[in-house]
């Protein structure tokens, strides 16, 4: 990896005192600093609308840093060093005026430290505010040098194609791509970016990654949280919107993708664009049959009695909102034809848990006598990302004994087990790999637009289409009925992660 140790580097957070920055941002920082990853000479701005002294922005993120942070609560001295480092400035958005404050505070950093520094602007704010932010700092010319300048933005990286294409207008005329980095957490995640490491640094991997071998794939992230407190945001995004357009479309590329030339970042993107290009398209004559939808109504979980989601805060009480959706996809292309890839994602599902399970076809032949293969399993790989950090390839062997018995085991690779050192957060991954200039991780302009253009079909014929049977599923379950349907009606079933002993 390259050295950010000589480049110094000034971090302006807008969104300085919300939630995202409290949990996930700060405390990444943090732990970089820990593992020695942050230049000699930096700066963290937060900024927001609140007034604050740097002493108490200081000591909120100390609170999160406490709650969050993977190296658990600071160690006083480290923190004492780190927090010299850290500033508040209070800002207006809408107003272009406040930004030249932070040009200001950018110059005095890099007069004290003799040498021009990257700058990092980091939007940890509400979408709405994604251009009016962009436009303002260019106005204030914060971004004349795109070799130093860049900007991160979280998703939702807009509510529909058009407003994405729009999104990405607005960016591409202030800034050059390669200083725009679209974050996606889930990309950030240590088994996500051991896919690529499996398949392609593996001989036994590939030549099986086909259709000859492989009969469908699975991809599920399901949780048993309910929308909480986000009631207003998700009834305009929904699970397709929320995350099947971004995270789960993404662990999809990873795994359809052609065999890099190398491991650049452009090439890597180009091979994931290209799976996202050659997915058949909906019809309004395949999406009954390919994609399915749901609610979730009320129910128990873990003793505790939860309400529907009509029943949440700031839900409409006759919400058409998807809670849960699963979709049927294709890739029309050589590797893959005919190939399904089932993804399913929902909220107040049995399970908090993202997997990925390859199924691979049957053996041609089976010599075994019939009384030695009761319990016959097709061989499966499965990738967990979570709550387990996994790899586990199923197969058949013989059961210990005199008689010939064939059972499944699982030949596993476990993060825990396998390494002493713990896994980096995936924000610290990402807010590294942007230091570095590495948009290897980030999602490309055309790669989010193409993603956009692939479900949009579904949701318009959804949002114009209010179901009559919401809620269709209770809370603790493995989601509506409509969704096994879906599966079954390929003769398959949906995979859970095997209960450990």
């Amino acid at each position: 990896m390259k050295s950010t140790k000589d480049q110094p580097t000034v971090f302006v957070i807008f969104g300085g005192t919300g939630d995202l920055n409290w949990r996930k941002v700060t405390p990444a920082l943090y732990n970089l600093f820990l593992d020695n990853w942050l230049p000699d000479h930096f700066s963290i701005i937060g900024s927001g609308r609140t007034k604050l002294s740097d002493d108490d922005f200081k000591k909120k993120m100390l609170d999160g840093i406490n709650q969050f942070s993977r190296s658990g609560k600071a160690d006083p001295e480290k923190w004492a060093t780190f927090s010299e480092h850290i500033f508040y400035q209070a800002a207006d958005l809408n107003d272009a005026e406040t930004y030249k404050e932070f040009g200001n505070l950018i110059k005095n950093y890099e007069t004290e430290w003799k040498q021009e520094a990257n700058v990092i602007y980091y939007l940890a704010v509400a979408p709405q505010f994604f251009p009016v932010i962009a436009e303002n700092i260019s106005k204030s010319g914060l971004a004349q040098n795109p070799d130093k300048v860049r900007i991160v933005i979280e998703k939702p990286f807009g509510h529909d194609l058009e407003s994405a294409k729009s999104l990405n207008q607005l960016l591409s005329r202030i800034f050059q791509e390669k200083q725009i980095y679209r974050i996606d957490h889930y990309l950030g995640k240590e088994t996500v970016q051991n896919i690529l490491t499996f398949r392609f640094a593996n001989l036994l991997c590939e030549p099986v990654w086909n259709r000859n071998y492989i009969e469908h794939v699975q991809i599920s992230v399901t949780e048993q949280l309910g929308v909480q407190d986000r009631g207003d945001y998700y009834e305009g995004a929904g699970a397709m919107r929320d995350m099947i357009q971004n995270h789960i479309l993404q662990l999809l590329c990873l795994v359809a993708m052609e065999v890099p030339v190398d491991f650049g970042a452009d090439e890597i993107r180009n091979k994931k664009v290209d799976v996202l290009h050659a997915m058949r398209p909906f019809t309004s004559e395949n999406i009954k049959n390919r994609a399915v939808r749901g609610q979730y109504g009320k129910g128990w979980i873990e003793g505790k009695e939860v309400p529907g989601y009509r029943q949440e805060a700031k839900v409409d009480p006759n919400s058409n909102t998807e809670t849960f959706a699963a979709v049927k996809f294709f890739v029309d292309n050589w590797r893959w034809q005919d190939v399904p890839f089932y993804v399913r994602t929902g909220k107040r599902m049995h399970q908090t848990a993202s997997v990925i399970t390859i199924q691979f076809k049957d053996v041609p032949h089976l010599i075994f006598p019939e009384e030695a293969t009761d319990s016959w399993q097709q061989n499966r790989l499965i990738i967990s990302i979570q709550p387990e950090m996994s790899i586990r390839l199923q197969v058949q062997a013989k059961r210990p004994g005199v008689d010939m018995v064939i059972n499944t085991v699982d030949m596993v690779f476990d993060y825990k087990g396998s390494y002493d050192n713990q896994a980096p957060e995936a924000y610290e991954t990402l807010i590294l790999d942007t230091m570095q200039g590495d948009q290897t991780l980030f999602m490309r302009a055309d790669q989010v637009e193409a993603a956009w253009a692939l479900i949009m079909p579904i949701l318009n014929t959804w949002e114009s289409k209010k179901s009559t049977k919401f809620p269709n599923y209770s809370a603790d379950s493995w989601g509506p009925e409509v969704a096994e349907a879906l599966i079954a009606r390929d003769g398959y079933h949906w995979f859970t992660l095997p209960k450990k002993e």
